[in-house]
C-alpha cells in the first residue's frame, strides 16, 4: 500500500507530514512513499532529498490522492480535499472534530477513515504519536522567543560599569507542555519566572525548573488529572473570580505573559481582561498561544501583531509550529511513522485498524462509513497525578528559636544520660577491675564517645568522602594492635591480631571501593 503527503494548502503553513527520515521507516514496514512536488521546500527538504530516500514525487494533489490508499498531512483539511477521498481510503491529520461537523459528515459519506491526531489519548503508551504535545512544545519555546524579539528590554539581569539592568518578569498561564516549554525558555534566557495553572500538583515541576508557581487563597476540589485525559479541568465560577483577582495583582509588577490555557473542544478561556491589559506597563508585551480558539486574552486578534494605547504590544500568531517549520515537520513526521506501525503490527505493509485499541479507537474520527467520534474513555486511564504536598507553614522568628532551642534541650539531655550510663560503667570497673584494664578502658570509652560525636551528625550524602577517614581510623587501630601484641598476655595477643586483621580488611576494601568510585567519573 502507498503512503502519500500533498503540500499544505493553508496561506503561510510551512510543516510537511513526511521527511526524507520518517519515508525510509515507513518503508521498513512494508509502505511504499510518495509526496507532492515541493510539498517539503518550506521546511528545508528538497525533492531530490526524498528522491534519495526512495519516494516517488508525483506533479499534481489531485494525483497523489488519487494513487495514495494513506494520505498523511498537517492541517484540517479543506472541502477540496475532503472530496477527493474514496472508500476505504485512510486520512491521518488535525482534523478539529468537535468543530468540524461538516467534515466529519464528508468524510462519512466518502467511507473513508479519518484519524484525527489531536485526539490520540494522553496514555504513557500513546505518548509517541502525541502530536499536539510535539508542536506544544515548539509552540511554548517559540512563543518565548517572539516575546523576547518584542520586548524593549534585555530578558537577563546585568551589572555593568554603566548601571544595573533589572531582569524582565515573565508570567506564563498553564503550565501543560506549552507552558513548561515556556518556562524552561524563560528561565534559561535569566527572566524572573512565575506560573500559574489551576492543578496544585504541578507546582512542584514549575518550582524544579527555576520559576515561582503562583498560589491561589482558594480551597476547591480539582478533578483528577486521569479522569481528564490529563488536560486541566474546567473550573468553578468562584475560583475562575479569584484566579482573575490574582491577575490583575500581578498585571502591573509583570512585563512579559504569556498564555496557554486551552480546554479540548472549548473555546479558549478569556483570563486576561482588558482592564488587565490596561493596568500593564508600557513596552510590555503579551503572547497567546491560544489564539486560534479565540484567546487567553480579551484582545487577541488571531494571526495578528496589534499594539495598544497604552504601549502593550499583543501576539496573536497561530503558526507557532510552522515558524520553526524544519524541527516541527521532524517530530510530527515521526508521530505520524509511530501511527503507522501500531497500525502495522505485522510490518507487511497492511494497516490493521483495531477498533479495540485504545489508540487507534480514540483518535479514529470516522470509519466505514460512520462518525465515531466522541470515543469512549479508554481503558487504560491516563496516570493520574500525585496530590500535592501541603504547602509547609513558614515558621515565625520566634516558633524557630522555641524549636531549635527544643532540639538543643533534648540533644543535651541524651548527651547526659549517655555520660550518667558511662559513668556508673567506669566506677562499677574501678571497684572490681585491675588497674591495667582500667587504663585501656577509659581510652576506649573515650574513642567511642568522640567517635560518636564526630560521625553521628554527619549528612547521609557525606558518608562517601568519609572513606579515607575511616581508613586513617583503621590504620591507628592497626598501630596500637601493633603495640599491643607484643604483650605477654594470650587473649591481648589475640585481640590485637584480630584487630589487626579486621582493621586491614576495612583499609583494603575502602580503597577498593574507591577505587571503583573515581573510575564511574573517568572518561573512556
Amino acid at each position: 500500500m502507498k503512503i502519500g503527503t500533498p503540500k499544505e494548502v493553508l496561506k503561510g503553513e510551512n510543516r510537511v507530514a513526511m521527511t526524507p527520515d520518517s519515508a525510509l521507516q515507513l518503508q521498513k514496514l512494508g509502505y511504499d512513499c510518495a509526496i507532492e512536488t515541493g510539498a517539503g521546500d518550506n521546511a528545508g527538504f528538497k525533492d531530490a532529498d526524498y528522491e534519495a530516500a526512495g519516494v516517488e514525487i508525483i506533479k499534481t494533489p489531485a494525483a497523489l490522492w488519487k494513487a495514495a490508499d494513506i494520505v498523511a498531512k498537517v492541517r484540517v483539511p479543506t472541502e477540496t480535499e475532503l472530496k477527493r477521498l474514496r472508500k476505504d481510503q485512510t486520512l491521518i491529520t488535525f482534523f478539529n472534530p468537535g468543530g468540524n461537523e461538516e467534515g466529519l459528515e464528508l468524510a462519512k459519506s466518502k467511507g473513508a477513515t479519518v484519524i484525527a491526531m489531536e485526539m490520540v489519548p494522553r496514555i504513557s503508551r500513546a505518548q509517541k504519536m502525541d502530536a499536539l504535545s510535539s508542536m506544544a512544545n515548539i509552540a511554548g519555546y517559540r512563543a518565548v522567543i517572539e516575546a523576547a524579539n518584542n520586548f524593549p528590554r534585555l530578558m537577563t539581569g546585568q551589572v555593568t560599569a554603566a548601571g544595573k539592568v533589572a531582569p524582565a518578569r515573565v508570567l506564563v498561564v498553564g503550565a501543560g507542555v506549552a507552558g513548561l516549554a515556556a518556562i524552561g525558555t524563560s528561565t534559561s534566557l535569566g527572566a524572573i519566572t512565575y506560573a500559574f495553572d489551576v492543578r496544585p500538583e504541578v507546582a512542584e515541576q514549575i518550582e524544579s525548573m527555576g520559576a515561582e508557581f503562583v498560589y491561589l487563597d482558594f480551597e476547591e476540589e480539582q478533578k483528577d488529572g486521569s479522569s481528564t485525559g490529563g488536560y486541566a479541568a474546567p473550573s468553578s465560577p468562584e475560583f475562575q473570580e479569584k484566579q482573575l483577582e490574582k491577575f490583575r495583582e500581578l498585571a502591573p509588577e509583570v512585563d512579559i505573559v504569556i498564555t496557554t490555557a486551552l480546554i479540548p473542544n472549548r473555546p479558549a478561556p478569556v483570563l486576561w481582561t482588558k482592564d488587565m491589559v490596561e493596568a500593564m506597563k508600557p513596552g510590555s508585551v503579551i503572547v497567546d498561544l491560544a489564539a486560534e480558539r479565540g484567546g487567553n486574552c480579551e484582545l487577541t486578534k488571531p494571526d495578528e501583531k496589534i499594539v495598544t494605547d497604552n504601549g502593550v504590544t499583543i501576539v496573536g500568531y497561530t503558526d507557532f509550529p510552522s515558524r520553526m517549520a524544519t524541527q516541527s515537520s521532524t517530530l510530527y513526521a515521526t508521530n505520524i511513522r509511530h501511527m503507522m506501525t501500531d497500525l502495522t503490527p505485522e510490518k507487511d505493509g497492511k494497516p490493521v485498524h483495531d477498533m479495540e485499541d485504545d489508540v487507534i479507537r480514540g483518535s479514529t474520527v470516522t470509519h466505514k462509513g460512520e462518525i465515531t467520534w466522541p470515543p469512549p474513555p479508554p481503558k487504560v486511564q491516563a496516570i493520574a497525578a500525585q496530590k500535592p504536598k501541603e504547602k509547609a507553614k513558614e515558621l515565625t522568628p520566634e516558633e524557630r528559636k522555641a524549636q531549635e532551642v527544643a532540639a538543643f534541650k533534648q540533644q543535651t539531655k541524651n548527651q547526659v544520660t549517655l555520660l550518667a550510663i558511662g559513668g556508673a560503667l567506669v566506677l562499677l570497673a574501678g571497684l572490681y577491675a585491675p588497674a591495667s584494664f582500667m587504663q585501656h578502658f577509659i581510652v576506649f570509652v573515650l574513642s567511642v564517645f568522640v567517635g560518636f560525636q564526630v560521625i553521628w551528625n554527619v549528612s547521609h550524602s557525606l558518608h562517601t568522602p568519609l572513606m579515607a577517614v575511616t581508613n586513617a581510623i583503621s590504620s591507628i587501630i592497626i598501630l596500637g594492635a601493633l603495640m599491643q601484641i607484643g604483650s605477654g598476655s594470650f587473649i591481648v595477643i589475640l585481640l590485637a591480631a584480630l584487630s589487626v586483621f579486621m582493621a586491614g580488611i576495612n583499609i583494603f576494601g575502602g580503597f577498593l571501593v574507591t577505587r571503583r568510585m573515581l573510575a564511574m567519573f573517568q572518561k573512556s
